[in-house]
């Protein structure tokens, strides 16, 4: 049986030295040490917390570490890291209890040199706490970097693209835990019922500001585990990318592509909207994504999502010209809006990854924009905040492509004028706009 701590390390060790994904082996560690309540709270906050804080948190203790964090073992440096979160972020943990259980671990792990050193740290920490203070005459990229926790070269790109403010808000924003919120299942019921429901047995539930379709959810642990989920009357998906299935506006009947569409929440919103009638063509490049897919649909009632296994690239042998009303390129992306809930890819991706993938998502518009009928939209979006995957690439692509056009008409367009308005094409959600993920939605209707 491991502690919460104990489980936090081997959650944080893991993720930096396997490459590990921190919120796909967070949970399945929580349920290994058979943690439940505030333990699950605390191993939560302390992985999250020390990869968010990272580089400002080695910033302060290669002061304390003479041979450098560097060359440390892993579990050591991860050890001194997630508790110089506790004794410099958190309040509600006494420093004692910190630094005892850090000690142990260590006496259980190494030897008595480690625990040795980790308490000597650890102490001295505790000791010049108040004196800790980040360098306040740096240049903005560099201070942003080190307040914020980001690697500099990210922090130099959103400065570049949307000014020193704005950037960083972006990086105060990542830092900040995520909200809770789900998707009600229309098919089976509404969203004032399910919020009666919700508030009846003592959740702290609000309907969402963004999405007609979404409740947030303060305070409800993991919703996937509630007999609301089991039941397929809700679905966890953050509330931006929620605006997706809004911005393709596929009516009852339509036939609708969804490109790239594990793990499914997206094709299962557009078929909720549709009533569960006409054809929601899910496909997936990978067989045991596309099971995830088939999954949803099953929970959820839908059976108007058919799931297809193919390369995107390839579609367009594999259908008519003109076969789709709607389409739907959720496309592969860096990823940078959702740091917030994926706080590792800050640290994993490099400048070059964004790149190829813009070079992709290239290609992916220009293989299935073929496929849809005259008249019909494409929706293009991702959870990324670059430019250059983004409006970057629907400029490009309506260049290349004269029988398309942008259409900001919808309602959802009006409702988030600041996202609207922040590029000359589309809609570009940031984290810190409304709380939720960070996205980018453009709607491009083929001329008659």
């Amino acid at each position: 049986m491991s502690t919460a701590r104990e489980t936090a390390l081997y959650v944080l060790t893991e993720v930096e030295t396997e490459g590990a994904y921190s919120n796909l082996l967070l949970n399945g560690a929580i349920q290994s040490a058979g943690l439940s309540g505030p333990d699950v709270g605390l191993a939560t906050e302390l992985v999250y917390g020390t990869i968010s804080r990272r580089s400002t948190i080695d910033y302060f203790l290669g002061k304390f570490v003479s041979k450098g964090l560097g060359k440390l073992q892993p579990w050591v440096r991860n050890l001194l890291r997630l508790s110089f979160y506790q004794l410099y972020y958190l309040d509600r943990i006494p420093a004692h209890a910190a630094v005892n259980e850090a000690v142990n671990i260590a006496k259980k792990r190494g030897h008595q040199g480690i625990s040795g050193m980790v308490n000597g740290v650890l102490r001295n920490v505790l000791r010049q706490k108040e004196t800790l203070k980040l360098p306040e005459d740096l240049p903005a990229a560099q201070r942003i970097a080190l307040a914020e926790s980001h690697p500099e070269w990210m922090v130099e790109g959103w400065i570049r693209q949307y000014g020193a403010d704005t950037a960083e808000a972006i990086c105060r924003a990542d830092n900040e835990p995520p909200s809770v919120s789900v998707r009600v299942n229309r098919t089976k019921t509404d969203r004032e019922g399910l919020l009666k429901e919700m508030t009846a047995q003592g959740f702290e539930a609000a309907a969402s500001p963004l999405s007609g379709d979404g409740i947030i959810v303060q305070g409800g642990g993991n919703m996937a585990l509630s007999a609301w989920y089991r039941e397929g009357l809700l679905s966890v998906q953050d509330e931006s990318s929620m605006l997706v299935a809004e911005a393709v506006d596929a009516r009852p009947g339509m036939k609708v592509l969804d490109c790239c569409a594990a793990p499914g929440g997206k094709s299962c919103h557009i078929a909720e909207r549709m009533e569960g009638s006409g054809t929601v063509i899910a496909n997936d490049v990978h067989a045991h994504k596309a099971k995830l897919i088939q999954d949803q649909a099953e929970r959820l009632g839908l059976p108007n999502v058919h799931i297809r296994i193919s390369d995107a690239l390839e579609l367009a042998g594999q259908y008519e010209p003109a076969s789709f009303d709607r389409i739907l390129l959720d496309a592969p992306c860096s990823g940078l809006g959702v740091i917030r809930r994926k706080p590792d890819l800050k640290w994993t991706k490099s400048p070059q990854d964004l790149a190829e993938i813009a070079q992709l998502q290239q290609r992916l518009l220009d293989a299935v924009c073929g496929l849809l009928k005259p008249g019909g939209v494409l929706v293009y979006s991702t959870c990324t905040i670059e430019r250059a995957e983004n409006a970057g690439a629907v400029e490009a692509f309506l260049a290349r492509h004269p029988e398309f056009a942008a259409d900001e008409t919808p309602q959802l367009f009006r409702r988030l004028t600041a996202a609207a308005d922040r590029e000359s094409v589309g809609l570009q959600v940031l984290p810190q706009d409304a709380g939720s993920d960070g996205f980018y939605i453009a709607r491009l209707v083929k001329q008659a």
